[in-house]
């Protein structure tokens, strides 16, 4: 199974983390709307994030730069 293998799971997820950045950096507000499902809680965060594209756009970014450290230190750890 692709995701069953630790490493590969990481990677996806060192994947993920880069890509919304960079969703989140070109258009904060549907990012922001496109993660509104789950908790009340949550909705509420979310919420308040597309109406402050400047906090998201940041946010992204410093998802950018955990997703690339965690993709170099798993390269690292092998």
């Amino acid at each position: 199974m692709f995701l069953g293998d630790p490493k590969r799971a990481k990677h996806f997820a060192a994947m993920v983390l880069i890509g919304d950045g960079v969703m989140a950096i070109v258009n904060p507000r549907n990012d922001a709307r496109a993660w509104k499902a789950g908790p009340k809680l949550w909705h509420s965060l979310m919420g308040d994030l597309s109406r402050r594209p400047t906090l998201t756009r940041v946010i992204g970014v410093a998802q950018i730069i955990g997703g690339i450290c965690w993709a170099l230190h798993q390269d690292e750890a092998d």
